[in-house]
């Protein structure tokens, strides 16, 4: 079989590979994701009218809880990314691995935003002693609440958002304009990839602490809107339009407050 016959079916092979794993994943994290949920009501009833106790163990499971989280909302959006990086390889002709780069790509861009979870397990550990934060790990500050709204609003309209969704929404012109070679290229354009979606989507993730971190409704809404701004053909459109409603949604919890 000629190589011009062979390309075709090995790009096939690994882009059903590559959803799979992908589809796997995501299932698992949601899966651990309702598993927590179910558990949530329970442990709400029982926690004490005082800021938790810390221990090494638990502020472990709580970012395990935020790094499983961004897997299942993230994940997703970023596989046209990974699906194109796998493709590029291919064609460049690269000698294939026992690990597959893809997969290190992936690991790059989950990395990035295992950074964001450890930031958000520090914030949700700082609102616990500061007695700011509900069982159900919802702010109880209206103020917080509102201004978090206003801020997400705000950067919905900035330049720099929308230079994020750019390069989130073109995977061939990012991976050409950053292409690196073998396994530490594949890993470093990933963490790039990932900087530039927590750049899309930082503040998205922060309203968690006024909806709901374990509200998997709220949850599930974010992962869904933040992939159609990145993905859709309006997403630029829904970004600023959705800005402007956080906006007028934070003022009017700060005035409420």
């Amino acid at each position: 079989m000629s190589d011009g016959a062979t390309l075709p079916r090995l790009l096939l092979r690994e882009r059903v590979i590559i959803l799979l794993a992908v589809t796997g994943v995501t299932a698992l994290s949601w899966l651990y994701l309702l598993q927590l949920g179910h558990d949530m009501p329970d442990m709400a009833r029982m926690a004490m009218p005082m800021p938790p106790r810390w221990t090494p163990a638990t502020f472990a499971l709580t970012f395990a809880m935020w790094a499983v989280m961004m897997v299942g909302m993230m994940l997703p959006s970023a596989t046209p990314m990974i699906l194109t990086f796998s493709a590029l390889r291919r064609r460049k002709a690269e000698a294939a691995a026992r690990f597959p780069p893809a997969f290190l790509f992936a690991f790059g861009y989950l990395l990035t935003w295992s950074g964001f979870s450890l930031l958000a397990t520090l914030l949700q550990w700082t609102l616990d002693q500061l007695a700011q934060l509900s069982p159900m790990l919802t702010t109880t500050n209206a103020t917080l609440g509102g201004a978090l709204f206003l801020l997400a609003g705000l950067y919905q309209l900035t330049p720099l958002k929308q230079a994020c969704l750019r390069h989130c929404r073109s995977p061939f012109a990012f991976l050409f304009n950053r292409w690196r070679d073998g396994w530490t290229g594949a890993l470093r354009m990933g963490l790039d990839h990932g900087a530039y979606c927590l750049g899309c989507c930082w503040l998205l993730m922060a309203l968690l602490f006024v909806v709901g971190v374990m509200n998997l409704l709220w949850v599930a809404a974010i992962a869904l809107f933040a992939f159609a701004e990145k993905l859709l053909r309006g997403g630029a459109w829904i970004a600023r339009i959705s800005g402007v409603a956080m906006a007028g949604y934070g003022i009017w919890l700060l005035v409420q407050a």
